[in-house]
């Protein structure tokens, strides 16, 4: 393609010491003059050595080189909303399969929507790849569409309204929790009632509310929705789906477990969303269902490093342990 005649061109005054470190490049005009390629092709030469990380805009004044030499193929913008054992276990994936090949640069929003929009404006263009996970109340559609849709990568929650051919790998909440709770169906017969205890603030609380009820309602096991723990309702045949952000619905259960003096996976049924190596050791084990970070990892790496388009359902396991 023409406009990478332009990227040769700067990488070749760079190599002949003509170019160095803060340098301005020559101006648009200038460029025009000497390659003989129109204002339109040069931009696009130019941004594709702003995303290599070889220049850097500076606004109103021009382009500088920021590096002399290329070591990666790939640089990657990574947007998560937090970091935590799980999300770890994928950036650390993610950083081994891309370890040789790209830069990754982690950014971190909190769940704050002016956070999400600083960081997404302040870096369009300045990379290959835009690894994002969202989880805000707000609408971020319009935000996501301002990156070109084939760099955009979306990973967890599958957001809606975005336009373009780009990828996305995410968990299906209500797919999941439906197919996880058929898979734990014999152990679930023999509590009498299955609790969700669903926080409203949760972003996925609306689908893995509906998977839950689609179960309950299909193989017609008595149910109950819960915003908290409730002690009231604690008792002897309730079987408990938890998947506060910090665990601390497990904790509160198993406290009153011990309480009431309820056997946890014979009195009590505890199923617990995400594993942790906490929960595998907690009360003899936790049931869990969990999706595959390290599998998401793997699959956003295959889309950055073949350059192709995935559009895929994340693996969620089953991990059958005391508990239940």
């Amino acid at each position: 393609m023409k406009y990478k005649q332009l990227a040769d061109h700067i990488m070749s005054l760079i190599e002949i010491d003509q170019l160095h470190i803060g340098d301005q490049l020559p101006s648009l005009k200038q460029l025009q003059l000497q390659l003989k390629m129109s204002k339109e092709t040069l931009l696009k030469g130019l941004n594709e050595l702003v995303e290599k990380g070889i220049v850097e805009s500076v606004y109103r004044k021009g382009y500088y080189v920021r590096k002399t030499t290329i070591d990666r193929s790939f640089r990657v913008f990574l947007l998560l909303d937090k970091m935590n054992i799980l999300r770890e276990q994928f950036y650390r994936t993610l950083f081994n399969q891309l370890e040789a090949r790209a830069d990754i640069d982690i950014y971190f929003h909190h769940h704050n929507y002016q956070v999400f929009e600083k960081l997404i404006k302040e870096n369009l263009g300045a990379y290959t790849h835009y690894v994002i996970a969202t989880f805000l109340k707000e609408d971020v559609a319009p935000l996501l569409n301002l990156i070109p849709d084939k760099k955009r990568i979306i990973i967890d929650l599958n957001e809606q309204g975005l336009s373009g051919n780009y990828s996305s790998i995410y968990q299906d909440y209500g797919y999941d929790i439906y197919n996880s709770l058929h898979k734990l169906k014999d152990e679930l017969k023999k509590y009498d009632r299955l609790i969700l205890v669903a926080h409203p603030e949760a972003i996925h609380a609306r689908l893995v509310i509906e998977g839950f009820l689609h179960y309950c309602t299909e193989v017609e096991h008595p149910y109950l929705i819960q915003s908290d723990i409730d002690e009231k309702t604690f008792q002897k045949g309730n079987a408990y789906v938890t998947f506060s952000r910090y665990d601390t619905d497990d904790v509160m259960l198993i406290k009153l477990a011990r309480k009431k003096k309820l056997k946890l996976g014979k009195d009590v049924g505890l199923i617990s969303y995400n594993d942790t190596l906490v929960k595998e050791v907690l009360e003899n084990g936790i049931t869990v269902i969990s999706t595959d970070f390290e599998a998401m990892g793997k699959t956003v790496a295959e889309a950055i490093l073949e350059e192709k388009i995935i559009i895929k359902r994340n693996p969620t396991n089953v991990i059958k342990r005391h508990s239940l």
